[in-house]
C-alpha cells in the first residue's frame, strides 16, 4: 500500500475548499492562502492508471503459459512456439521496464515539486532522493537484463535460420545431408544463456565448368542497354546467353533487336550504320528493319529473307529484350529509383566473370571491410555479427549492423538503397534513421560462360547540383571501376578454381543468406519448377 499525498492551493477570496477535501484535512493560513494537505490510501498500482499510458502496460505475462521445453528436442512448430514464447516475453520485459521508467519518473515529480517540498524538510528530501536514486540503479540494471534478453533471443534466432538453412540444403543433397536431430537452446525468459551455433554445415554445389545456360533462363525480361545511349543513328552490339545481338531504333524511334549477322556471308552487322531506321550491312549494303526482315538488296534481286529478331521494348531509361521461346510476359519489372532520387551515373562495363558469380559477390556485404579497403568501405570497423534479415519467402531485407537495403530482382538484378551522412560515412542502424541515401541498381546479363554484361545505375537523394557539374560522369565511372576491380580480383580467382573443380559454395553461414536464396531460385528455374521459390 503507498500513500499518495494531494496538494491544493486555492486563494480564499476565490474558492472555499470543496467537500471532497473533508475526510482528513489540516489546514492553516500562510500568506494569505488556505492551504489543504489531503492524505489518502491508495491502492498499489494507481500511479500506473493514472498514467495516460496505462493502456501499453495491460499485458500478461506470458510465462504461465509456456510449456517447458529446456533440453528436449523439438520438431518446427515446437521451436517456432518457443521463438514466439521469446518474443512475447522480451515485449512483456520491455512493458515493464518502461513502466517502471514512468513511475520513477512520477516521483521525481512529487519529490521536486516546488509547492510540496516548501513542507519538507531537507533531510526528508535527501531521504527521498536517495531512495529514488537505488530505484534507478536497479531500473538500470533491469533495462541491462532485457538488452541480454533480446540478444539471446536473437542469437537464437539467427541459430534456427542456420538449421533452416542446414535442411534446405539437405532437401538439395540428401545423399549427404544427416539427419540427426539438432537440441534447442533454453527459454529467453530464464538467465542470458550463451548460445551454441556450431552445427554439421551443409553445402551448395558449385563446381567445375560452366554448365551452357538453361533454356528455362532465358525466358524472362532483361535489360541490355539505356536509353540515353541508344541514338537514333547508332546501334549497340552485345552478346546475350552465348549469341550475338544488336540494338537500334527504328523509324518510328522504337528499339529493336537483331541477330548481329548477316544473312548474306555472316558479316557482324554493328560494323555498319543505321539508314532510316534499318541497319546495314558494311559488306554488301543488305539492310534490315527492327523485326529482323531485309528490306533493302543492293545490286541483286530482292529476296524475302530475314534474320532473327528478339521482343524489345524501352521501359524507364532502359532497353529491354526477351531472349526466351516462351510467349514474353506482358509485364517489365520496375527498376527504378524511389521518386525523391535523382539519377547521377549510368556506366556499361564488360566483366570477365561468369554472371552467377558476380551476383554472388553482389548480393554479399560482409566481404566489404575486408575487400574495399580504398574505396566506399576505408575505415570500417569489422563487427562482431553480420547478419541479412528477411521474411521468410523474400528475396529482399536489410543488413545489421549496415544501414543498407537490398534486393534480388530475377533475373539478374540487384537494388540496394545505402544510407550515408556524407560520402564515404554510414549512420545510423536503418536506413531510414539516415538522412541521405544512395540507390544503386546492378544489372548483371549474362553474356557468355565466362562474361557477364553489367549494366549499373547509382541514384543520390541529395545533391542534385552534382548532375551539371561538367566531367562529373567521369569521375563516376572511375569510383565504380575501383570499387568493381576490387572484387574482380577474387571473383576471377574464385571462377579459376571452380573451373579447377573447388566449391565456392562449401561452407555458407548466415551472412550468406541472399546469395544461396538466388542459387535455389536460379536451380528451381533450371529445373522446371512452377512455382518458383522465395517470389
Amino acid at each position: 500500500m503507498t500513500a499518495a499525498v494531494a496538494v491544493s492551493l486555492l486563494p480564499i477570496s476565490i474558492r472555499r475548499p470543496s467537500s471532497t477535501f473533508n475526510s482528513k484535512k489540516g489546514g492553516f493560513i500562510r500568506d494569505e492562502f488556505r492551504i489543504f494537505a489531503v492524505y489518502g490510501e491508495e491502492e498499489e498500482g494507481s500511479l500506473q492508471k493514472r498514467s495516460s499510458w496505462g493502456a501499453i502496460f495491460d499485458v500478461q505475462d506470458p510465462r504461465p503459459r509456456m510449456v517447458p521445453s529446456k533440453g528436449k528436442y523439438l520438431d518446427a512448430h515446437q521451436a517456432l512456439e518457443v521463438a514466439r514464447f521469446d518474443i512475447q516475453y522480451c515485449d512483456w520485459r520491455a512493458r515493464n521496464d518502461l513502466l517502471t521508467i514512468v513511475l520513477l519518473h512520477d516521483k521525481v515529480v512529487d519529490v521536486l515539486n516546488p509547492l510540496a517540498r516548501e513542507f519538507k524538510s531537507i533531510g526528508t528530501m535527501k531521504k527521498e532522493l536517495a531512495d529514488l536514486q537505488k530505484e534507478l540503479a536497479k531500473a538500470h540494471k533491469e533495462v541491462h537484463i532485457s538488452e541480454a534478453r533480446v540478444a539471446t533471443a536473437l542469437d537464437k534466432l539467427a541459430y534456427m535460420e542456420t538449421l533452416v538453412n542446414d535442411r534446405l540444403l539437405q532437401e538439395r543433397n540428401p545423399k549427404e545431408s544427416s539427419l540427426d536431430p539438432v537440441p534447442l537452446v533454453a527459454s529467453t525468459s530464464s538467465s542470458p544463456v550463451a548460445v551454441n551455433t556450431e552445427s554439421p554445415r551443409r553445402s551448395l554445389v558449385v563446381s567445375g565448368p560452366v554448365e551452357p545456360y538453361h533454356p528455362n533462363l532465358k525466358n524472362f525480361w532483361y535489360p541490355v542497354a539505356f536509353s540515353t545511349d541508344l541514338k537514333d543513328d547508332t546501334m549497340i552490339p552485345f552478346d546475350c546467353f552465348e549469341e550475338p545481338w544488336v540494338i537500334f531504333r527504328g523509324k518510328d524511334g522504337n528499339p529493336g533487336c537483331v541477330q548481329n549477322t548477316c544473312a548474306h556471308r555472316a558479316c557482324p552487322l554493328h560494323l555498319g550504320s543505321v539508314n532510316e531506321g534499318r541497319i546495314q550491312c558494311p559488306y554488301h549494303g543488305w539492310e534490315y528493319s527492327t523485326n529482323g526482315k531485309c528490306e533493302k538488296m543492293p545490286s541483286t534481286r530482292m529476296l524475302n529473307v530475314s534474320i532473327r529478331s528478339l521482343s524489345c521494348f524501352e521501359q524507364e531509361g532502359m532497353i529491354w529484350i526477351w531472349p526466351g521461346d516462351e510467349p514474353p510476359t506482358a509485364t517489365l519489372p520496375c527498376l527504378q529509383p524511389p521518386p525523391e532520387f535523382h539519377v547521377h551515373a549510368e556506366i556499361v562495363m564488360e566483366l570477365p566473370v561468369e554472371h552467377g558469380l558476380l551476383l554472388d559477390n553482389l548480393l554479399d556485404l560482409a566481404h566489404a571491410p575486408f575487400t574495399h579497403t580504398s574505396t566506399f568501405a576505408k575505415g570500417w570497423s569489422v563487427p562482431s555479427l553480420v547478419k541479412f534479415l528477411t521474411p521468410a519467402s523474400g528475396l529482399e531485407g536489410y543488413w545489421d549492423p549496415y544501414p543498407i537495403d537490398m534486393e534480388f530482382r530475377p533475373p539478374c538484378m540487384v537494388l540496394s538503397t545505402i544510407g550515408i551522412s556524407k560520402p564515404g560515412k554510414l549512420e545510423g542502424q536503418t536506413t531510414r534513421q539516415c538522412s541521405t541515401h544512395l540507390h544503386q541498381l546492378h544489372v548483371c546479363l549474362p553474356s557468355s560462360r565466362q562474361k557477364t554484361r553489367l549494366l549499373y545505375r547509382m541514384s543520390l537523394d541529395f545533391a542534385p547540383i552534382l548532375k551539371h557539374v561538367p566531367f562529373m560522369h567521369v569521375l563516376w565511372r572511375h569510383f565504380a571501376e575501383k570499387v568493381l576491380n576490387e572484387d574482380l580480383r577474387l571473383v576471377v580467382g574464385q571462377q579459376e578454381r571452380m573451373i579447377n573443380g573447388a566449391n565456392i559454395w562449401n561452407l555458407p553461414v548466415t551472412y550468406d543468406k541472399l546469395g544461396i536464396r538466388y542459387r535455389f531460385w536460379r536451380d528451381a528455374v533450371e529445373s522446371g519448377v512452377k512455382e518458383l521459390p522465395f517470389t
